[in-house]
């Protein structure tokens, strides 16, 4: 048994990968991270293109449907990879099913995540056309499509959710803004019931960014100041907080007497970005049942070998509540609402980035396959 076996035997979360590659879907390395303990798998446009641009596991492909153009060349990859990831974990996905349906776990695993372009961020309309056009390419019961916390992503959550489709939300800072989600997902679920569907077999997790937070945070502190590299995890349980606050609320309880599954929060951003920081400083604090940790594979090896799950502050409401007690000593100069509000639009802007520079990838890599 390895420690991400201990981490969802006895703590109650999933370890998933945050990475996926062509390469590893061939090689059986995907395969084997999932006997290791592996239970579920994101990607965004950032992993697609570096995945792209460091393996030539996609230039057959290329080579044979050079003219196509490169947005349509990009999705049928991508779709190509989440549905032989989704292949991969369906044992997971179909083991968890049984845990569900006895009551010992309120939810399902094994999913990969696909996301809607970043092009559509700011799109209500597109996002959900998107979410349903993946969802019908991939057609895995186990694909969870990518939604971004955007103000205009909101809506397109509620209405994805609402078709049945599992949602993964995605590029959430602040706490507000998680409040909005859970509303999202609530709502999205009491439509699907009212038009009859059955929402117990609708997942959905939403995304906290982890790391990045800290990243923001620290540079606004002085040197030296011991609330360096704690706001990120602060955010966690107050985020921990809420959920748990939530599910145990009125409108969420009626939503699970119907049989819907719990939306579990998610820790993303989780590797350490400085470097005089443990390199689980965003893993072993922050495990909590009913929560995932979506790591990159660097980081899966770190908790393999010296994972120390039993350090976390999620062990009680109690120490949730004491920690995440510690944003409100944040000094006066440090506004953690525009801090977060930032972010959300850096984390837009960064992967619109990496998804043009997807499409050039693709672009560059059919044109030479043609000579």
């Amino acid at each position: 048994m390895t420690n991400l076996d201990i981490l969802y035997r006895d703590f109650g979360q999933s370890p998933w990968l945050d990475n996926i590659r062509r390469d590893w879907l061939k090689d059986g390395t995907l395969k084997k991270l999932v006997r290791e303990g592996v239970r579920g798998v994101t990607s965004n446009p950032s992993i697609f293109a570096k995945s792209l641009a460091t393996t030539s596991a996609y230039d057959e492909f290329l080579k044979s449907h050079s003219r196509q153009s490169p947005e349509a060349l990009f999705e049928t990859l991508s779709v190509m990879d989440v549905r032989d990831a989704c292949d991969v974990l369906r044992p997971v996905h179909v083991s968890s099913r049984k845990d569900f349906k006895s009551g010992s776990r309120r939810y399902l695993d094994g999913f990969v995540s696909l996301e809607v372009s970043p092009l559509l961020a700011r799109d209500t309309k597109g996002t959900v056309a998107s979410a349903k056009r993946l969802h019908g390419r991939v057609d895995r019961e186990n694909l969870m499509v990518k939604i971004p916390a955007t103000k205009e992503g909101l809506p397109a959550i509620t209405q994805t959710l609402a078709k049945g489709i599992n949602v993964n939300v995605t590029l959430i800072f602040s706490i507000e803004r998680y409040g909005e989600v859970l509303d999202a997902w609530m709502k999205g679920l009491e439509l699907a019931s009212s038009q009859g569907l059955d929402i117990g077999k609708i997942a959905s997790v939403a995304s906290f960014f982890v790391s990045r937070v800290d990243v923001a945070v620290d540079p606004l502190l002085l040197e030296g100041d011991p609330r360096r590299g704690t706001t990120a995890n602060a955010q966690v349980c107050a985020a921990y907080k809420l959920y748990a606050d939530t599910i145990n609320d009125t409108r969420a309880r009626r939503l699970l007497g119907q049989g819907a599954q719990v939306q579990r929060p998610l820790w993303a951003s989780t590797s350490t970005k400085n470097p005089t920081y443990v390199d689980l400083l965003y893993v072993d604090p922050i495990v909590g049942n009913e929560t995932v940790n979506t790591m990159p594979d660097q980081t899966i090896e770190a908790v393999l070998d010296h994972g120390r799950f039993w350090a976390t502050n999620l062990s009680s409401y109690e120490s949730v509540a004491r920690e995440a007690k510690k944003l409100e000593f944040l000094p006066p100069y440090v506004n953690l609402n525009a801090v977060t509000e930032k972010l959300e639009r850096d984390g837009v802007d960064a992967f619109d980035a990496s998804y043009k520079e997807c499409l050039t990838i693709v672009k560059e890599k059919a044109s030479a396959a043609k000579g």
